[in-house]
């Protein structure tokens, strides 16, 4: 159009120009980030997608493909969290390997554990050996997801730059978990199809950690101490472990078999979870920084005992359409809640005797709160058996008791550089 001689663009052309300068901005400062910072960004926001499409699918997959009872749910958990339990031997085990190239080879076990899961499980035993394989890969990356983050951050800010790789995964996760909701919904999406895109998810990360500037390997011997100085810091991951357990295990769980929710819920859930997420992770890192550990930590254990009898009595008090609906409250602010591991590893970072203690620390909290978390499984699966799956949640919320004044104990000092 002219307008006295001047040409007058239609409103979309602006529109359009604006969201393309938006896009060479968020473009131009991604490509000023140190390389590492970037390789390790961006393998977040993979490994974030990858990880949704299993949370998003796998009770359900158990559920419909193998159709097991609530006893074998628990039992599953065995063969998922002993990795957990092995991770520092496994860890001691390939001594050889910096920290970036265990990670490499971490998801490298979840690319192919997690396809011969969808592909190559006949029968619900066969699948458990897969499943141990994934599971190998996922707990050697717990810590060194921590630590690889940590090292990428300048002093004063571990707590807000671990905030902000959190709410990459959270986009990712997001993403994929609309993907699976779509797919499921409209496009006859099967769990063998998802898992393949999981598989070629994770061997993207392991391709870019390998990219990753080495680091120095630590000796086999430093992966198998305990230090008396970090003895607060292994009962809170214990404690964590068995929160976490009742999270991963019986909440979903909850959702599949006592309220009948199908994949799509739970896909939706974590895509709600992953939005606020956004903006709650990096909040929570910034919030860390200022507050102060002691005061996150508590202040989660609180929010936990309201989580665990919203998820185990909300169902006896309000009637079924509004119990299911405080139950995905519940699960989506259990989901946030997970977040707060950051704290846990500030904490570490801030009392550490050496440097190469942290890595390895680290590794050693997982295993040692993997022990507590299969018995948790175990245990959960009998009384929900036993006595219904609302005493499962009771423990929980003891637990979280129990982590509040734990919490209370923690006293942190700046470290000196």
């Amino acid at each position: 159009m002219q307008d006295n001689g001047r040409i007058i663009l239609p409103l979309s052309y602006y529109n359009k120009q604006q969201g393309r300068n938006i896009i060479k901005r968020i473009k131009n400062r991604f490509l000023m980030l140190p390389r590492d910072f970037r390789l390790f960004l961006a393998a977040t926001f993979v490994f974030g997608f990858s990880q949704s499409i299993v949370d998003s699918t796998f009770n359900n997959f158990l559920n419909e493909t193998f159709f097991i009872s609530d006893w074998q749910r628990g039992f599953l958990e065995l063969p998922r969290e002993l990795p957990g339990f092995l991770v520092v031997f496994f860890a001691a085990l390939f001594f050889f390997l910096c920290s970036r190239r265990l990670a490499f080879l971490a998801n490298l076990l979840c690319a192919f554990g997690i396809l011969l899961i969808g592909f190559a499980s006949p029968g619900f035993s066969v699948m458990l050996v897969w499943l141990f394989i994934f599971s190998v890969g996922q707990h050697l990356f717990i810590p060194l997801n921590q630590s690889i983050g940590m090292e990428l951050a300048h002093e004063g800010q571990k707590g807000r730059r671990l905030g902000q790789f959190s709410a990459v995964a959270n986009l990712a996760m997001i993403l994929g978990s609309f993907c699976i909701f779509m797919g499921f919904k409209f496009f006859n999406l099967t769990f063998q199809i998802s898992y393949i895109f999981a598989f070629l998810g994770f061997l993207t990360v392991s391709v870019l950690l390998y990219l990753m500037t080495k680091d120095e390997p630590y000796s086999a011997r430093t992966k198998f101490q305990l230090r008396k100085e970090y003895k607060l810091f292994y009962w809170l991951n214990i404690l964590y472990g068995t929160r976490k357990q009742i999270f991963l295990t019986f909440a979903p769980w909850v959702l599949v078999t006592v309220f009948r929710q199908k994949t799509q819920v739970l896909a939706t859930l974590l895509a709600a979870g992953g939005l606020i997420g956004i903006f709650f992770k990096p909040m929570l890192g910034k919030a860390i920084d200022k507050l102060g550990e002691r005061f996150i930590l508590t202040a989660e254990a609180v929010v936990l005992v309201f989580v665990c009898i919203g998820y185990g009595f909300a169902r006896e008090v309000f009637t079924e359409t509004a119990a299911l609906i405080i139950a995905c409250v519940c699960y989506i602010v259990d989901q946030l809640m997970m977040s707060v591991g950051m704290a846990r590893a500030t904490y570490l970072q801030k009392i550490a005797v050496k440097p190469e203690d942290v890595t390895q620390t680290l590794t050693m909290g997982v295993s040692i709160d993997h022990i507590f978390s299969i018995a948790v499984a175990l245990l959960g699966g009998v009384i929900w058996v036993k006595w219904g799956y609302q005493y499962v949640f009771l423990m929980g919320a003891l637990i979280a008791v129990l982590n509040f004044f734990s919490a209370l104990q923690v006293k942190t000092r700046e470290r000196i550089t």
